[in-house]
């Protein structure tokens, strides 16, 4: 039996140079909504909830003196090529329009990566956000 009981998710944190950038890319993409956020003093931060769940994105400003990539798979470090996201760090959501949602990824001129489970049922696509972040999207099995 696990030691903690009502387990949810609550939260995933992104930290960015450019919180307001990336805080427009989850908004047109996913339809996060931004929302009421503590003021910290020492750095900006911006939180968003997607409207449809109890899920909350954190976008905290980078810490200037941090000499790491921006992100995880950033243009600066050696993975950036979407076909390894499958295996790699990635956040992922589903949708009930995979196909229109495809379309609109082609359109921003967003590089992916295509597949299917392996029983075809269920269609991926993945991808980067501007700082480098894996992120997956999957089909819903009756889309």
């Amino acid at each position: 039996m696990a030691a903690a009981e009502g387990v949810s998710l609550n939260h995933i944190s992104r930290e960015s140079s450019d919180i307001t950038r990336l805080a427009k890319f989850y908004q047109q993409l996913f339809g996060f909504e931004e929302v009421e956020s503590p003021k910290f003093g020492e750095f900006k931060v911006i939180w968003l909830r997607l409207p449809s769940s109890s899920l909350y994105l954190h976008l905290i400003e980078r810490n200037p003196s941090n000499n790491l990539p921006e992100g995880p798979s950033s243009a600066t470090s050696p993975v950036k090529d979407p076909s390894h996201l499958p295996r790699g760090h990635h956040l992922c959501f589903s949708l009930s329009n995979f196909q229109s949602f495809l379309h609109t990824l082609k359109e921003m001129g967003i590089e992916t990566f295509e597949k299917s489970l392996p029983n075809g049922k269920i269609k991926q696509v993945f991808f980067f956000d501007p700082d480098g972040n894996g992120l997956e999207v999957a089909s819903s099995e009756d889309s």
